[in-house]
């Protein structure tokens, strides 16, 4: 690799690590930025939300900007209107400000992960595809798991403004690098089709605003999530429609989807939602709520599935070229059911080790499918939808981790509530092992600080239970993805030979 590739590469890879680990880093400093800003625990989370919203919005105009404005000048104009949105979020003094700072760092960070991922498919020859593309899935798929051990540590040793902070001097190293080293592309000339960009963004920020808030408000028992609901539909259908039948020049070309390996590898990569985003998240809450773990003691636990995925994607970007990309994600495939299922023997007295191996056979397994999954999406593509594609996918990856969120944090909740509902009709006042429960304890059933006793262990055992529960659902999850490998396509030499280029 020649030092212009190398450099070429560390300005855009900062830029997704950058990015990317915002979307995690903040998480644990809500509860102190919460006291801070005179914040209610609810109004706090729009601090998320806003980011999230702004950047799907604007994830999928990647390739619009790029034409015309060539990538290097959208890349720089990116990267810093990130780094001030940033330093603006640091120095927030009221909720308004923040979420609409969150809001402008979402709409400058959007297209950062697609682009670097379009400008390292340019930058390397196409025998090294899978080498560039490990490079990448190193930032977007690390970054996020570290980000809650690094937001932690700044949280408690320092405040929760350097969990924005950070982001200066790394958004400066790159900006400086990508100013001298990073090529440029032909801006070529393209319409804005205004219709389609506004109902795409209503509908996108309608979803997004549902997936993210709907566990938290009991989904459609809230009117305002029934009318966000039906608005993201609406929406959808009628861009869809729209671009397929309108006599105009479309958004973006919907014809990459008649691509089969792009097509299985962004419905691979919404099902991995479930499996592995929704599984972090409650690995998380496991550590942390269950486990009384604190917030910096449970990030070092989940580290070393970072670690083993750092590792992995390194081995797999050596040989991705030398073995068809369809047996690696077998292989990880096989890996992630085999962590999610010893999850489902999580209790409460479980050991370092008993939590630490099925998080790093995650890990493995995420390093085995997210590098040949990259790769795969692009293999057969056109070149010049490449900066388009990587858009599209990078939304698509976005919108599938939300809604695997969503989906297994809702399976928890009414998990939990089953199970309490299971186990609390066994405990009646003469039940037998109730007694010997609370005999020790020098209390009766009649007692009323023994009945909160039993109800909080009650409480205890329905979320083990549902803990449980859910990660069944999550080993099941990824069972059902094997099937879509059927339908991948081998590209021919000349397909996987030939660069990526994103403009001419």
């Amino acid at each position: 690799m020649n030092s212009n590739r190398i450099l070429i590469s560390v300005a855009v890879m900062t830029a997704t690590i950058m990015q990317v680990l915002d979307t995690t880093i903040v998480n644990v400093a809500l509860p102190s930025m919460a006291g801070q800003l005179d914040a209610t625990p609810d109004n706090i989370s729009w601090v998320l939300t806003s980011y999230l919203i702004a950047s799907a919005i604007f994830m999928p105009l990647t390739g619009f900007f790029t034409d015309r404005l060539g990538q290097k000048r959208f890349l720089l104009i990116s990267i810093a209107g990130f780094v001030v949105a940033s330093a603006m979020c640091g120095m927030a003094t009221s909720l308004s400000q923040m979420v609409m700072f969150r809001f402008l760092q979402g709409v400058f960070g959007a297209s950062l992960v697609p682009l670097s991922q379009s400008i390292m498919l340019q930058n390397f020859p196409g025998e090294q595809r899978g080498k560039a593309m490990a490079i990448w899935s190193m930032g977007v798929m690390v970054a996020p798991i570290l980000g809650p051990t690094l937001g932690g540590y700044l949280t408690e040793v320092i405040s929760w403004r350097w969990t924005f902070y950070i982001n200066l001097p790394v958004g400066i190293l790159s900006l400086l690098l990508t100013m001298r080293y990073v090529p440029d592309t032909a801006v070529r000339a393209r319409r804005m089709d205004w219709l389609g960009f506004a109902s795409l963004a209503v509908g996108i920020a309608a979803l997004q605003l549902v997936l993210d808030r709907g566990n938290q408000d009991d989904w459609f028992s809230s009117g305002m999530l029934v009318f966000a609901g039906i608005i993201a539909v609406l929406s959808v259908v009628f861009f869809f429609v729209y671009t397929i039948t309108g006599k105009h020049h479309p958004l973006f070309d919907l014809r990459i989807f008649h691509d089969r390996n792009f097509l299985v590898a962004s419905l691979i990569m919404t099902a991995i939602g479930i499996g592995f985003f929704g599984g972090m998240l409650l690995q998380s809450l496991f550590l942390q709520n269950f486990l009384g773990y604190p917030t910096f003691e449970a990030g070092l636990y989940m580290a070393p599935r970072g670690l083993a995925s750092l590792l992995v994607m390194i081995f797999v970007g050596r040989f991705v070229g030398r073995i068809a990309p369809r047996n690696f994600i077998f292989v990880g495939i096989l890996a992630s059911v085999l962590g999610n299922y010893l999850m489902t023997r999580y209790t409460g007295d479980i050991t370092p080790g008993e939590l630490i191996l099925p998080m790093m056979l995650q890990g493995v397994g995420m390093g085995l499918i997210f590098v040949p999954i990259s790769t795969l999406a692009f293999t057969t593509l056109p070149r010049e939808t490449a900066a388009e594609a990587a858009g599209i996918y990078s939304l698509i990856r976005s919108v599938g981790s939300a809604l695997g969120i969503s989906i297994l944090a809702t399976y928890f909740s009414r998990s939990t509530q089953q199970n309490w509902a299971s186990l609390r009709g066994d405990i009646t006042p003469y039940s037998e092992a109730l007694r010997s429960y609370l005999a020790p304890l020098h209390m009766s059933a009649g007692d009323t600080h023994g009945i909160a006793i039993v109800a909080k262990a009650v409480l205890h055992q329905a979320q083990n239970a549902a803990y449980i529960d859910s990660f069944w659902f999550a080993t099941t999850n990824f069972v059902l993805m094997l099937p879509l490998l059927l339908l991948v396509r081998a590209p021919k030499k000349t397909e996987s030979a030939s660069p990526v280029v994103v403009a001419d």
